[in-house]
């Protein structure tokens, strides 16, 4: 069940940044004990993947702070994180095995798929809203959020499990706010 905790936040975490989970866990399998990844995942160890992942990484970080590109970025993103996700929660240790590849793959997608679409959903409205100067800041936030997820993911699962959940009830919470005020505003 902690391994399914720990798919869970790990592929939740790509859907806010797809190359920053996949760096994390390929330097902790590669230069730690922490994770252990079974063949075929444990190519993301490969020092070549590694440094793609980084350079990728570095483009990533780059464009999504950028008033309209990012939105741009999240379009092609719409195939790469949930991608991520899948790849994540199949990597996992022990959850393969105790999981249909199959069945884990479309966990981890539909996961970083979930989270994926609720920022996509977002970030235009924080670009109108602050006319783009929100965007920096809310890009910082998310690759923090992505990274720390990912680390939490591994290190304390059931941790991760809340912060998911937390970060869904935030969404929900944003989602209703929404509609209340664009409501107001049209029966007014």
């Amino acid at each position: 069940m902690i391994n399914l905790l720990a798919a869970f936040g790990l592929s939740a975490a790509t859907g806010l940044n797809a190359y920053l989970p996949l760096l994390i866990v390929g330097l902790l399998a590669r230069f730690t004990d922490l994770v252990v990844l079974k063949a075929p995942w444990d190519t993301l160890a490969n020092p070549w993947v590694l440094g793609v992942l980084a350079v990728l990484l570095v483009i990533e970080m780059t464009v999504d702070k950028i008033p309209a590109v990012d939105s741009v970025n999240d379009t092609i993103q719409t195939v790469v994180r949930p991608a991520a996700g899948a790849i994540l929660f199949a990597a996992s240790a022990n959850v393969i095995s105790e999981m249909s590849p199959v069945l884990a793959m479309i966990c981890g997608l539909l996961m970083a798929g979930g989270v994926h679409a609720a920022k996509a959903t977002v970030r235009p409205v924080i670009t109108a809203t602050t006319v783009g100067v929100g965007n920096p800041i809310i890009s910082t936030i998310e690759d923090v959020v992505s990274g720390m997820t990912t680390l939490v993911a591994i290190l304390l699962p059931g941790l991760a499990a809340v912060i998911v959940v937390l970060i869904a009830a935030a969404f929900a919470w944003w989602l209703v706010r929404r509609r209340r005020c664009r409501a107001t505003a049209s029966g007014a």
